[in-house]
């Protein structure tokens, strides 16, 4: 029998997803020679602290706090620490050194992947960071790889678990938007400062890795345009059940026509690409609608695969080792076939568009006097600035002595432009029939 090659590994960071990726390197080191072709080798781990207590037991020799050597001389490096720096020089000083980097650092790979890609290009080695997005779920690799002869032209994806808990908490059982975060943080899916979740920055992070992959564009954090739920009210929730509706925050990129443009061909000039992070209202049927407590979930539309969905945990400490262990496999076999690094696939030139270019439906809230005329006026204004209605509700109201009337109104658009639409809800604002705008928030899946 040949003798397998060792390949060397070094780990940054040893929290929750680096421990159990330690774990597996050990217990499995005869499975994953197998697979790899090569045995993986775990030389070293780089922490801050060196008793800090871990939930794996591992030996504590392979601790280290001297990251910039300990890369210099691996063939593998998986970057677990998180933020930009130290971790964005770790990587690069490692891909100069001639190693493969598997990472999970979304917000780094979101922050600045241009520059990373062309390092990893420079060294001829592969940079892998399947991890960053999704957890458990294989979704990279399919939109890189398996949908590579194919057009994407649309993404949705519930891609923070910590929002679709508190979401769904507030929606199952009533809860205020403080108390699904409170029960959120007790369970360990919410961070004591869980403002990166809450307010969609986390996200946003994946969303911008995702548009890249799937337009074959390099989008930026700064490219998307983002929201958060800490708006979100137990009244939302409801009004949104009582018409059929789950209210989710998803990170949507999809394929639009820009106005103005000449046709193109591979560089689509003649299309621009939202990015965007936000509430949104999902009719109860959708498959995204049935995905539950701190789930993830994508839905992927494509001109010739059609609609597909990706499923499954998107955090915790062996679900996302699971994805940092694929990818390492993968960056193994490439050393090990001699092959050059998977290269980042931006052969297209999309635009980026602004939040006032997106396409999509809203759902209005609104508090009206009960007056004759009153839907009329709306209706008309609403047909003024270009935007059809599809589902109008009405709700009256009466005071304790019954001389005050007024009425809530539920409207649903059909698909506009949010420039329209927002143009639309200023209008309605301004109505003297308009005691409140009671909730505004955006509709895809009708």
């Amino acid at each position: 029998m040949t003798e397998l090659r060792t390949l060397k590994v070094a780990l940054l960071g040893c929290g929750n997803v680096g421990a159990q990726v330690a774990r597996i390197l050990l217990d499995d080191a005869d499975m994953l020679a197998s697979r790899a072709g090569a045995r993986l080798e775990l030389v070293g781990i780089a922490v801050r602290n060196l008793d800090a207590p871990r939930e794996v037991e591992l030996p504590h020799a392979l601790f280290t706090t001297d990251a910039e050597t300990l890369v210099k001389d691996a063939d593998l490096v998986i970057e677990l620490m998180g933020g930009i720096e130290p971790a964005r020089t770790l990587i690069l000083t490692a891909m100069r050194n001639g190693a493969c980097v598997v990472t999970g650092n979304k917000a780094l790979v979101a922050k600045d992947g241009p520059t990373l890609h062309e390092e990893a290009d420079k060294a001829g080695v592969q940079l892998s960071y399947e991890a960053a997005v999704a957890g458990a779920i294989p979704i990279l690799r399919p939109i890189r790889d398996s949908l590579s002869g194919d057009r994407i032209t649309r993404v949705l994806g519930i891609v923070n678990g910590t929002t679709n808990f508190i979401l769904d908490q507030m929606d199952s059982t009533g809860a205020q938007f403080a108390d699904a975060l409170a029960e959120a943080q007790r369970l360990g899916y919410a961070e004591a400062d869980p403002t990166a979740d809450v307010e969609g920055y986390d996200a946003a992070s994946k969303a911008a890795i995702l548009a890249s992959l799937s337009f074959h564009t390099r989008f930026s954090l700064d490219d998307v345009y983002c929201e958060g739920i800490s708006s979100v009210t137990a009244a939302d929730i409801a009004a949104a059940k009582d018409a059929g509706f789950v209210i989710k925050l998803l990170a949507i990129a999809e394929k639009l026509p820009a106005a103005g443009r000449e046709t193109g061909t591979e560089t689509d000039a003649g299309t621009g690409v939202s990015v965007r992070v936000h509430p949104t209202l999902l009719p109860r049927e959708h498959p995204l609608a049935a995905v539950r407590g701190a789930f993830n979930a994508v839905f992927i539309e494509a001109e010739n695969a059609g609609e597909l969905m990706f499923y499954g945990q998107g955090a915790g400490g062996k679900p996302t080792a699971s994805a940092v262990m694929g990818d390492l496999i993968s960056a193994a076999r490439s050393i090990v076939l001699g092959g050059p690094g998977r290269a980042e696939t931006t052969t297209g030139q999309v635009s980026a568009l602004p939040i006032t270019a997106a396409v999509t439906s809203y759902y209005i809230g609104l508090d009206v006097a009960d007056q004759p005329g009153v839907l009329a006026k709306i209706a008309r204004l609403f047909a003024e600035h270009g935007v059809s209605i599809e589902i109008m509700r009405q709700t009256i109201h009466r005071d304790a002595d019954s001389t005050i009337e007024s009425a809530e109104l539920r409207i649903v658009t059909h698909r506009a432009s949010e420039a329209a639409l927002a143009a639309t809800v200023e209008a309605v604002k301004s109505l003297d029939v308009i005691n409140s705008v009671t909730s505004v928030l955006r509709v895809e899946g009708v």
